[in-house]
């Protein structure tokens, strides 16, 4: 039995893999809570994410009726891009600082240019860093919490921290260090100089994790830990990746030819490529995979909490949320929204604000609000899909995740959008999944034994034939039109 967790902006999620049968035994998951500020603050505590770890461990031991002893290794997704400071007790300094804040957009245009532009960034790191990235981070707590930089000991991403708190060891692997800005995503390695250029000292190299490959495992869990969660102290901890790292893993996007979408709080695409295929558009990131390849990737900051927001403000469930959208034509019958709550990456937008346009009386309606987020929202993702297809990357079908993958009407509006047939994996929580199939594959290498990831891949990664959804031509045309109104007002923005 293996346990994947994948640690999110939302929450922390848990499931317990029969990796013999491919069978997910049980899940569970508990929520983080936010903090966030108007000038694009978003940080959490890492000590709320120990004990939604717990709980949610806990949850799924139980849905799935095993002992924790039964457990034989960990693997933990996190998202990307998060900085987490600790001091040389390996205390944490201060809230980690998320993929979503944008507090640091500054900071990342002066690397930025100092880097040479986007052009002299792709050349160095094989990115271009985006305000999101975790080197902006640094600078910015350089500029406004000298204190706490004078203390940093250690530089981690959520992903690491989890994996330190488990096994003791400061480590990172090449999949999710891909995200931070000061990795060279060609070569596999930190580029210490970029760090050097922010602290002269040195202080920030000495403070970066032991880089390790995808597939080994850390060691064993802390006593300690083994007792808090109730698993087995011999169990393993497996090198485990960024979300999108791990998504790929649990829907089994390991070799070329399929396109992983994700519908979470941000939306994402990716694609596997056996080589560093460093694209010329900027926003796509060649980062490396957590299967040994790498992962062209874009990467959207809003989509479902836009939708959710939406829905808080009409104080609408799910289902009646789904309902109204169903409700409303097309194009929202005029009714046009940039969904950009966090500002945006993809298109690069960092300090915009989300706008509707073309309200008149006549169709400023519920109905057409819930359609027209969903719709800007996916919007965003076509234009992603199209800078991954403008960089050479073939997509012949979608496999969509996340939680907004849950909604059938959702599934048709992307579909038609993207004028593509997608199918859905039978477990959505594609990342948590892939985590558990990769701390399999990181125990089998660790015992000397032949398994694969693609055999592990093949047993436990299924698709869910039932939720197979066709394009409509008729209907692709026309969101065509609506979408390329959406380009012309996003590209008034930038």
């Amino acid at each position: 039995m293996f346990l994947g967790i994948d640690c999110g902006t939302q929450g922390t999620k848990a499931l317990v893999l029969d990796a013999d049968s491919g069978r997910v035994l049980g899940e569970g998951s508990a929520a983080h809570r936010l903090i966030s500020a108007a000038n694009g603050k978003r940080e959490q505590q890492p000590a709320d994410w120990l004990l939604a770890f717990e709980q949610a461990t806990r949850a799924a031991l139980e849905q799935a009726g095993v002992p924790g002893s039964a457990i034989l290794a960990v693997g933990v997704s996190g998202q990307q891009h998060g900085l987490v400071l600790l001091d040389e007790q390996g205390e944490v300094l201060r809230p980690a600082k998320l993929w979503c804040d944008t507090e640091s957009a500054p900071q990342n245009q002066r690397l930025l240019d100092y880097l040479g532009g986007e052009a002299g960034s792709l050349e160095r790191l094989g990115v271009a860093i985006a305000p999101g990235y975790t080197v902006s981070k640094l600078l910015w707590t350089q500029e406004q919490h000298p204190d706490v930089f004078a203390r940093i000991a250690h530089i981690l991403l959520p992903h690491d921290y989890l994996n330190y708190w488990l096994s003791g060891r400061y480590c990172s692997e090449y999949g999710d260090a891909s995200g931070t800005g000061y990795f060279d995503v060609r070569r596999r390695r930190w580029d210490s100089a970029l760090l050097e250029h922010i602290d002269p000292s040195g202080r920030l190299v000495a403070a970066l994790p032991e880089l390790i490959e995808s597939g080994r495992c850390l060691g064993p869990l802390r006593p300690q830990v083994a007792q808090r969660l109730g698993l087995n102290p011999r169990a393993l901890v497996a090198s485990g990746g960024g979300d999108n790292m791990m998504g790929a893993i649990g829907t089994g996007n390991i070799r070329p030819g399929a396109i992983t979408m994700s519908l979470g709080t941000s939306g994402t695409l990716y694609a596997y490529a056996e080589q560093p295929q460093v694209s010329q558009q900027p926003q796509v990131a060649s980062f490396c995979s957590s299967s040994g390849g790498w992962l062209p990737l874009i990467c959207t900051m809003n989509l479902t909490n836009a939708t959710g927001a939406i829905q808080q403000l009409l104080e609408l469930d799910l289902a009646s949320f789904g309902a109204l959208v169903t409700q409303a034509p097309i194009g929202a019958e005029g009714l046009l929204m940039l969904p950009f709550l966090n500002g945006e990456r993809v298109p690069p937008l960092p300090n915009a604000s989300a706008s509707l346009f073309g309200m008149t009386s006549d169709n400023l309606t519920r109905a057409n609000l819930c359609r027209a987020v969903v719709e800007g929202t996916s919007f965003g993702l076509r234009y992603g899909l199209d800078l991954l297809r403008a960089s050479g990357i073939e997509c012949r079908s979608i496999r969509l995740i996340g939680g907004g993958a849950n909604s059938p009407i959702w599934r048709q509006i992307v579909a038609d959008i993207m004028a593509t047939p997608l199918v859905c994996p039978r477990h959505t929580e594609a990342a948590a999944l892939g985590a558990a199939i990769q701390a399999a594959w990181s125990l089998a290498r660790e015992q000397g034994r032949s398994t694969s990831l693609d055999e592990l891949c093949a047993t436990c990664v299924s698709l869910d034939e039932s939720c197979a959804t066709e394009p409509d031509p008729e209907r692709s045309a026309r969101y065509e039109v609506v979408y390329q109104r959406y380009r012309e007002q996003v590209q008034q923005l930038q």
